[in-house]
């Protein structure tokens, strides 16, 4: 069962890899302010993210760069240990999504310093969100599974009441 975590996890961080190499690749959207209007509502545009959700802490320094990836790391070593311990299938789905996320956007900090974000959304001139990436995407919506199955879904208890189990 923990396989389909790892899969999608590292279908995830592929598919985010390549979808970056061919924006800022093949593409050449790869400088700050290039674009390329796909749709009236899609617009890819280069963005280096130096912070992380929503641009929150930015890393200003090579210090502060570093730390953002061991913080990431350090997340993504937690997730990987809470595959290892999980075993519903809806928890294993969100969380291989946030793992190959995480993973994705910690290889471009190593490489290159900044996450590398390019899908705006954007509706009569207003973006629906800040420029985000794949692994963004992957990382929301493996949280969102997690939550709505935290939130929404009652496990069967296990426990057996104190007077049956001195009977």
């Amino acid at each position: 069962m923990r396989k389909v975590a790892i899969i999608i996890a590292l279908a995830v961080f592929a598919f985010d890899q390549l979808v970056k190499y061919w924006v800022t690749g093949p593409m050449g959207i790869d400088y700050p302010g290039a674009e390329l209007n796909v749709l009236p509502i899609f617009t890819l545009r280069f963005v280096q993210n130096f912070g992380v959700s929503l641009g929150l802490l930015q890393a200003g320094s090579d210090t502060a760069r570093w730390a953002l990836v061991a913080m990431t790391a350090l997340i993504a070593t937690g997730v990987a240990v809470w595959i290892r311990r999980e075993t519903q299938k809806p928890e294993l789905i969100g969380l291989g999504l946030v793992l190959g996320g995480a993973l994705g956007n910690i290889v471009d900090r190593i490489r290159f310093g900044y996450v590398v974000d390019y899908a705006d959304l954007h509706v009569f001139g207003y973006s629906l969100f800040m420029v985000f990436n794949l692994a963004d995407a992957a990382i929301s919506i493996g949280v969102v599974i997690l939550l709505i199955r935290a939130l929404f879904t009652r496990e069967p208890k296990t426990d057996v009441p104190v007077e049956k189990a001195n009977a």
